[in-house]
């Protein structure tokens, strides 16, 4: 739910003002119903479709989907103007540093990944919300599409800290990517949106080349085939039996997507 009129519901509190709701209902020896806004209002229960209550906060059941698998995984834009080579030879140059720093950790390289590639869409989305603003026009669904883009990739991410654990370098290096990523992809979307989509496409291209061999190495035993997470079996409307390769597959194919889209 949106904040509607200073309510705020439950799945939109931080973890912080949810602990002190939290701890005030303890100190109250747990008698008093938790109520999600200093209104003293109540957010609204949702259930699953077989009446079960939905226990995310983070995204509600209209929010789920099933991944296309059939999607081209091959498609490749060739670069042909100065622009689409600069995009490709700029994520080609940052190809390289990842590979030596991660090596075959695709756990850890899954979550560094998706910790920038949920970036594009919320600049782009943030840029265009203001151009629409500013020149008093509709943005031609563009928004909503990066915005659902930004917080499709973020789901990635929440379902791999589900079976990865980065470590403290790892983390640490999440606040210098994402600070340097952000600040230059803003800069060059100002500059040049085609260019900034461009470069979105191909860093989409080299997802879908890594997750490919994330694949690879979940097929030979290298990395144990774990079962799914409980929040990307929700998300994503897969099998209650379905394991970690299933959960590659999906977000593979989500990645796919967000390719053709930029």
């Amino acid at each position: 739910k949106f904040p509607v009129m200073g309510v705020r519901w439950r799945s939109s509190l931080t973890l912080g003002e949810k602990e002190q709701v939290n701890n005030k209902n303890s100190e109250d020896g747990g008698n008093k119903e938790v109520v999600a806004s200093c209104w003293g209002i109540k957010g609204e229960e949702v259930k699953k479709e077989d009446g079960t209550p939905w226990k995310w906060n983070c995204f509600r059941p209209w929010e789920t989907y099933q991944a296309d698998l059939t999607i081209d995984l091959k498609k490749h834009h060739v670069p042909t103007t100065f622009l689409d080579k600069l995009a490709y030879w700029t994520v080609k140059s940052l190809r390289f540093p990842t590979d030596v720093f991660f090596q075959r950790r695709y756990g850890c390289r899954a979550m560094m990944l998706e910790t920038v590639a949920a970036v594009p869409g919320m600049v782009g989305g943030m840029l265009l919300h203001c151009k629409s603003l500013r020149r008093f026009e509709y943005s031609g669904g563009w928004i909503k599409t990066l915005l659902d883009e930004a917080e499709n990739e973020r789901m990635h991410l929440m379902t791999f800290m589900e079976v990865s654990q980065p470590r403290w370098y790892e983390r640490a290096l999440v606040f210098t990517v994402q600070g340097v990523f952000f600040n230059a992809y803003f800069l060059a979307y100002l500059a040049s949106p085609k260019l900034a989509h461009r470069v979105v496409g191909y860093l989409e291209e080299e997802a879908i080349h890594s997750y490919t061999e994330f694949l690879k190495e979940l097929d030979k035993g290298t990395i144990e085939n774990v079962p799914a997470p409980a929040i990307a079996i929700d998300y994503w409307r897969l099998p209650a039996d379905s394991t970690l390769r299933d959960v590659v597959m999906v977000v593979r194919a989500d990645e796919a997507h967000h390719r053709d889209v930029n």
